[in-house]
């Protein structure tokens, strides 16, 4: 199928309010695509999508299929889904959410984001950079962008920006013009029994970039700098970045609570200043990918840089949900021990003489089992920290396996699966000065608000 068929057809997304569906929903709409979609609960980004002229179905019924249709399935959806069997039966087209992305992003320069941890942030950041620039890109990310309040756009510039997810090998359809790799380590190990499946997965991802294209990719992941020891492609730009090695690398590093400066040098000559409106010093090498991406395609890097400025954040990336009784409550997805390190460590930057205290929902039976001492190391950053049950994401219970491994480990800790009850316990400890995170890639993040309201009943 090319992208001339699916303009010309009825484009139908099971599992349309999904994150990932609704953007590229988003785009069809934009690209004048029929656009059609059902999901199982109604949600205002069904709405949203009704508005912009999307026929929306609640619940999922073969009647909704009919001949014409293209369907558009995500890995989450299961192979008896009524819309799917009745697919089937007409003999339609069904192609899943990567391949649906991968025409979209046919006739324009793809940039397409990967690696472990960081992909989010560092979409989002190079999107907003380039829109600076007025190249009005388009863009498809995991998370919504605080300033654009969208994670999904079809814009009428040469670029487009993709993250590009590597948890089930989909990422491989993209073929982009140019990628970022920044960094690699084990993960969805539903998918990946080992470090080893992880990187032929990523080699492969490398292979599939255009030639005359180009690899920005982070060494200071030894894991990264093993793949690119072995990389044989020649007709791609390759730019390193680090902090002390690489051909783009940082100094001079300033941490502010809610910002962070740096100085940025390529190939050894200084570039400039770096401010990013963001925390962390994580962030710092996710603009370095950005500004190895401006070198790669020609753009004006002290404009690229000002544009990183503007760069406000991803939602559920550091997010700041609001303070009340002096109580700062903050937001993150991170559910992999390196991400959950790396929050904390800016959690306790930010947080300053006040303590740290994380609600934290693990993320996949599989993924706690196989990291119990790696989270409890990362989670004993924080000062109190309260573990709610798993969130299986679709997953079967592994027997023996729950969040009170990991609170074993940590003598601060209290395994509570009772979401009310954490909440009022947090609420109830915490005092002027403190911060609260909710962690996790679960359905934690509901209860940033509800603590905010707890505090101001207190």
């Amino acid at each position: 199928m090319n992208l001339a068929e699916l303009k010309g057809a009825r484009l139908h997304f099971v599992g349309i309010g999904g994150s990932g569906m609704s953007g590229l929903a988003r785009i069809a709409l934009a690209m004048g695509i029929v656009t059609v979609g059902s999901d199982a609960k109604d949600s205002q980004t069904l709405k949203d999508l009704e508005g912009m002229g999307a026929e929306i179905f609640r619940g999922h019924d073969r009647k909704n299929v009919v001949s014409n249709s293209v369907l558009v399935v995500s890995s989450a959806i299961p192979n008896n889904n009524p819309e799917l069997e009745r697919a089937r039966e007409l003999n339609l087209p069904i192609i899943t959410r990567a391949q649906a992305l991968a025409l979209f992003m046919d006739g324009k320069k793809s940039i397409a984001v990967a690696g472990t941890h960081g992909k989010t942030t560092t979409t989002s950041m190079l999107t907003v950079a380039l829109q600076s620039l007025g190249l009005n890109p388009s863009f498809a990310i995991g998370g919504t962008i605080n300033r654009g309040g969208t994670n999904a756009h079809f814009g009428g510039g040469e670029y487009f920006v993709a993250e590009a997810d590597e948890s089930d090998g989909s990422f491989l359809e993209y073929r982009p013009l140019g990628a970022i790799i920044t960094n690699i380590e084990l993960d969805h190990v539903d998918n990946f029994p080992n470090i080893e499946s992880i990187m032929k997965i990523f080699a492969k991802f490398i292979t599939s970039i255009r030639p005359g294209g180009f690899l920005i990719a982070g060494i200071d992941s030894p894991k990264v700098r093993e793949l690119l020891a072995s990389n044989e492609r020649s007709d791609i730009k390759v730019i390193t970045y680090g902090k002390n090695e690489g051909d783009l690398t940082y100094s001079h590093l300033s941490l502010r609570p809610m910002s962070t400066l740096a100085r940025v040098a390529h190939n050894g000559k200084v570039l400039g200043e770096v401010e990013l409106s963001i925390p962390g010093e994580h962030n710092v090498e996710n603009a370095l990918a950005v500004i190895g991406v401006g070198i790669a395609t020609g753009q004006p890097i002290a404009e690229l840089m000002a544009g990183i400025k503007s760069f406000t954040g991803a939602r559920r990336r550091f997010e700041i949900r609001g303070a009340a009784k002096g109580v700062t409550v903050i937001d993150d997805y991170g559910h992999h021990p390196t991400e959950i390190s790396v929050t904390l460590t800016t959690a306790k930057n930010y947080a300053g003489s006040g303590d740290v205290i994380v609600v934290f929902q693990p993320h996949r039976y599989s993924r706690t089992a196989a990291f119990v001492k790696e989270f409890a190391n990362a989670l004993s950053i924080a000062d109190r920290i309260y573990l709610l049950e798993i969130y299986s994401a679709g997953e079967s219970p592994i027997p023996g396996v729950s969040s009170k491994l990991i609170a074993d480990l940590l003598p601060n800790a209290i395994y509570n699966p009772s979401m009310i009850e954490v909440v009022e316990e947090v609420a109830k400890i915490s005092k002027r000065g403190d911060l609260i995170i909710t962690l996790g890639a679960g359905d934690v993040s509901a209860l940033a608000p509800v603590i905010l309201e707890t505090l101001n009943a207190n």
